[in-house]
């Protein structure tokens, strides 16, 4: 009787963060790479690990390839040597949500050239103070679209004032803290783009606390289009992310690279869309 067949054994390793299982991220990017295993008809092993401590992350099982076949990285907070620690033991990887110049596979979205486009436009509205809250610096996607932020305003001679720059790590408790002292300043900002839609509702409900109207007193924009934008007081300009797309995308890449049907290095960049939305206005008719 010949011996039994493995099903194929794919990795999806998530750094751990505050409320992970309620993530759109992190739903997101499950949902597109349980979608691609399903119509690969292989199986997927979730190992969700520690974010401060990268040294857990891969262990000996993990980087067994008579039971794994590869492994693909929902993020690795810019960390290439755990990348190299799995293609040192022969292990095909891909690596999701970030650009990296070294012959490393990756699918990523292009953060901060979506960044620049939503700062972009606000210019072109009017506005030149302009405020950001950022996400984790830690990560990849948190310091790209800070960089396009700043580019922007640096394209367009508009002076980058560091109190307008406030840091609210993805999560709501910074982020509201963040826009509170946005809000007490003396020469307060006419818009602010915050990089997450959780994030910016955050500022939206600081605002309507304090009587700002928005648009008309602020203009806000977001990143994700997070489903909750639609229980939002104001339509939330946001920026699309193809999160679903990015994860099928990556587990199918993966297995093209498993059976050697990829050119490898594998780099590819997904431009996200801006969407529109009623929280953000012109700032000549004040």
């Amino acid at each position: 009787m010949p011996p039994v067949r493995r099903k194929h054994i794919y990795v999806l390793i998530i750094p751990q963060f505050q409320d992970i299982f309620d993530s759109y991220f992190a739903g997101e990017v499950t949902k597109g790479v349980s979608l691609a295993a399903s119509r690969l008809n292989v199986d997927i092993l979730m190992h969700i690990v520690d974010r401060a401590d990268h040294s857990g992350w891969l262990d000996p099982t993990l980087l067994d390839r008579r039971h794994v076949d590869g492994i693909l990285f929902a993020d690795i907070d810019r960390d290439v040597a755990v990348v190299k620690k799995a293609i040192g033991k022969g292990m095909p990887t891909l690596v999701l949500n970030n650009k990296l110049d070294e012959p490393i596979n990756y699918i990523s979205i292009d953060n901060y050239r979506s960044a620049y486009d939503v700062v972009e436009h606000l210019i072109e509205l009017g506005h030149t103070k302009i405020a950001t809250i950022a996400g984790d610096l830690h990560t990849q996607a948190g310091q790209a679209r800070l960089d396009g932020y700043q580019a922007a305003l640096a394209k367009h001679k508009i002076e980058i004032r560091p109190h307008y720059v406030k840091n609210g790590e993805f999560l709501r408790t910074p982020a509201r803290a963040a826009a509170e002292q946005l809000f007490k300043l003396k020469e307060r900002p006419t818009a602010i783009f915050a990089a997450s839609d959780v994030m910016a509702l955050e500022v939206m409900d600081v605002a309507k606390h304090r009587k700002i109207s928005i648009p008309h007193d602020l203009s806000l924009v977001g990143f994700d289009n997070n489903p909750i934008n639609l229980t939002a007081p104001v339509r939330l300009m946001t920026v699309a992310q193809p999160l679903v797309e990015m994860g099928r995308l990556g587990l199918e890449r993966l297995y093209q690279i498993r059976h050697a049907k990829a050119r490898l290095p594998l780099k590819e960049v997904i431009k996200p869309k801006i969407v529109d939305g009623s929280s953000v206005g012109s700032i000549r008719h004040k």
